[in-house]
């Protein structure tokens, strides 16, 4: 039987004939560590007594917070730096830009080859048909200790675009309309497989753009078959001749699927959820504050090109403001050579140095209480990128808008723009106090909390303005707080109690702590229909108990007691009916040696 493209790349760094649903370990030519992750892996490695596998493929990327300007963020990456020279790690320092983005650039990944980092969106790698995977600092720290990490093979999805869009549509609208269709959980746990004449036609930073919001259809990754162009760039970048990976004629895949992009025009997704897309049109005239350009999906060259063709000669409108963050120092530089810094600055907008910026609340990109953004990002979850409401669209949708006070299309851009009005503040967040960490035998009775919600991201569990804990004693207070209906959770959560909840429960951040601080409240386990994919792993490997069953169908309400046995996999609601959940020999084996990182 045929291989897909995923299979072939797992069975090459195995050394076995993969099927999906084996469980393997795998090589990993590329290990990287990003500053708020990077202190933690750090931290495993110490408390573990654990040395570096290979100091020659193992980085540290300093981008989510590039100007250093939060003390926790300055002393992690400070923590990363020693560690670095100690131990003889290339440091991506603060200059350098977005990790996944170098990992391409600098030739340090390549067709066929595996990545791991500490940024869940690694996956960006599929743009050139290699693996990369975001993964918990548990996970990273067994990377660099070790050279390997295991892994399930996944299902294969093959995703076909057909048809031709408008002229205008960019790579962001076929990746938010292909988003649309996927859902926020249509490939949660598939490696995907895009084809179609589009496909074929993409530049390097579309298939950028593109693979990289796999992570927000809930994929493990989006791997598009390297065209001539894709290779020569990589081979360049390598400084030798790189080979494609290519899925077999008679490769077998659990679903395909057509997706008809005929006639797509521009595309823009509301606030709170990336999936949540439609025409740009629907939309015209919605009042902004602010407008961003950039982040891994959208701030390569091609992307500042973009917008720089919008903003030329046009102005950002009066109480709007335009942030621009290019990808990479090289782009930044590029931009420099070529005007477009000039062109940008002439525009009213600010242009900060390379990195990753909004996403992870540690560079420019954040907006307030309120305020309305037009964002290139990759997501718009509650609370992401600050207080107000996030709509994400492509470069140019972003310039005009920002040119127009309103949410426009480039050739709409009105001939005055709309002014500005403010908006009202209120009141901080609230704190909660925590509860200390107990770990539990394989037997459990407790108190449900039943959240009857899909797709509970990471950043409703665990928000990324916390992203600088590193104590789990302190990580509990603030679980669920910015989850609506659930903000005093941690106050009135008791150890022993167990969280059951719907699809794709952790979506999102490879951040370890959206696990760690159920860990320190005392909560027993979540059970949920189906668990994001490094959410998952991330859980395992700490050795936390989650459970996959469905229960949300069952009549199951907040405060009644069931009983869960991991050994069976046994679930008894309160009616005595039985449910067979999922607890795997894997997580059973990681479970009874309390974390991965235990030998």
């Amino acid at each position: 039987m045929g291989k897909t493209i995923i299979e072939k790349i797992i069975g090459s760094h195995s050394g076995k004939d993969v099927v999906p649903g084996d469980i393997v370990d795998i090589d990993i030519d590329v290990r990287a560590a990003r500053d708020f992750g990077g202190a933690n892996v750090v931290k495993n490695l110490k408390d573990n007594s654990l040395s570096i596998n290979d100091a020659k493929k193992t980085f540290f990327t300093l981008d989510c917070n590039p100007g250093g300007s939060d003390q926790k963020y300055a002393t992690n990456q400070q923590i990363c730096r020693d560690f670095a020279l100690q131990h003889s790690i290339k440091v991506y320092d603060i200059n350098a830009g977005i990790g996944t983005h170098l990992a391409i650039d600098r030739g340090l990944a390549i067709p066929g080859s595996t990545f791991v980092s500490t940024d869940s969106h690694a996956n960006i790698l599929g743009s050139i048909g290699a693996f990369g995977q975001g993964m918990g600092d548990v996970d990273i720290a067994h990377a660099f200790a070790f050279g390997k990490v295991w892994f399930k093979v996944p299902k294969s999805m093959k995703v076909i675009l057909q048809g031709t869009p408008s002229p205008n549509v960019t790579p962001k609208d076929l990746t938010l309309a292909v988003l649309k269709e996927m859902g926020a959980n249509g490939l949660l746990g598939y490696s995907a497989e895009f084809y179609g004449e589009v496909i074929d036609d993409l530049d390097l930073s579309g298939r950028v753009t593109m693979s990289s919001m796999a992570t927000e259809m809930g994929g493990i990754i989006g791997l598009f078959p390297p065209n001539q162009m894709v290779l020569d760039y990589c081979s360049a970048a390598r400084g030798e001749k790189v080979e494609p990976v290519y899925a077999d004629s008679d490769a077998k895949y659990d679903k395909i699927i057509t997706i008809d992009v005929d006639g797509l025009e521009h595309q823009i997704s509301r606030p709170g959820h990336p999936e949540d897309v439609m025409d740009v049109k629907s939309v015209i005239g919605k009042k902004i504050g602010s407008a961003f350009i950039g982040s891994c999906t959208n701030g390569r060259i091609e992307d500042m090109k973009a917008a720089a063709e919008i903003l030329k000669h046009n102005k950002v409108a009066p109480g709007v403001v335009l942030k621009i963050v290019p990808s990479t120092d090289e782009v930044w530089n590029q931009c420099l050579k070529e005007g477009l810094i000039e062109i940008f600055k002439d525009a009213g907008a600010l242009v900060s140095n390379a990195g990753c910026a909004g996403c992870a609340a540690g560079q420019v990109g954040q907006n307030g209480l309120g305020e309305t953004t037009v964002s290139t990002g990759n997501r718009n979850f509650a609370g992401k990128q600050g207080k107000g409401e996030v709509y994400l669209a492509s470069p140019s949708v972003v310039a005009a808008s920002a040119i127009a006070g309103v949410i426009s299309l480039p050739d709409e851009i009105p001939s005055e723009p709309v002014l500005f009005m403010a908006n009202e503040k209120t009141d901080e967040v609230r704190t909660k106090s925590s509860t200390e960490v107990s770990r539990k035998p394989t037997k459990f009775k407790g108190r449900v909390w039943v959240i009857r919600q899909d797709n509970i991201d990471t950043d409703m569990i665990f928000h990324n303005r916390y992203l600088t804990i590193t104590d789990i004693k302190e990580m509990g207070q603030f679980t669920f707080d910015n989850l609506q209906g659930y903000e005093d959770f941690a106050k009135n959560a008791k150890p022993e109690d167990i969280v059951v909840t719907g699809k794709n429960f952790g979506a999102g951040s490879s951040r370890q702590q959206a696990v760690d601080c159920f860990e320190s409240l005392g909560i027993s386990m979540i059970i949920a229909e189906s668990f994001g994919a490094i959410y998952e792993r991330n859980a395992i490997n700490k050795g936390f108990p989650i459970v996959q069953a469905n229960l949300i169908s069952e009549e199951l309400e907040t405060n009644q007691e069931i009983e869960v046995d991991l050994e069976t996999g046994t679930i008894i609601l309160p009616t005595g009916k039985k449910i067979q959940g999922n607890f795997s020999e894997v997580q059973m084996t990681i479970y009874n040696k309390a974390g991965l990182l235990n030998t």
